[in-house]
């Protein structure tokens, strides 16, 4: 007694084929799919490139969390130059981050989580020669 009662002619062969192309394109455009919110990040040299990319690998079965990480590849993440504001803002920020290694000798880089954004005074405008 055979598995199938009847003999496979070119047709069911094709089937196959076609079939296990199917699955084969199937994970590939997961693969792709699942790493494009981490590509883009690094690509546009997002400083959470790294987070992004696996917030796209957790997401990609949940979908939500994949756009999620898909739209925060394109955001702009503030960082702000602390050699830029106010001295004694500077010593404070330079306190909270005491026994943190800085990006360059002297300068220390921060977020607008780490300070609240009523301290950052307002830049005066630049005025240039008189046409």
């Amino acid at each position: 007694m055979d598995l199938i009662d009847f003999k496979l002619d070119n047709y069911d062969y094709a089937t196959f084929l076609i079939l296990l192309l199917v699955v084969i394109a199937f994970f590939y455009a997961m693969v792709t799919l699942g790493g494009l919110p981490g590509k883009l990040a690094e690509k546009r040299k997002h400083p959470h490139a790294e987070s992004v990319k696996l917030g796209g690998w957790i997401g990609l079965f949940t979908v939500f969390p994949w756009i999620h990480a898909l739209i925060w590849a394109y955001h702009d993440s503030l960082t702000i130059d602390i050699r830029r504001l106010p001295k004694d803002m500077r010593d404070k920020l330079d306190d909270d981050h005491d026994g943190e290694e800085a990006t360059e000798p002297g300068a220390i880089q921060t977020t607008l989580s780490d300070i609240e954004v009523t301290d950052i005074p307002p830049q005066a405008p630049k005025t240039g020669p008189a046409s």
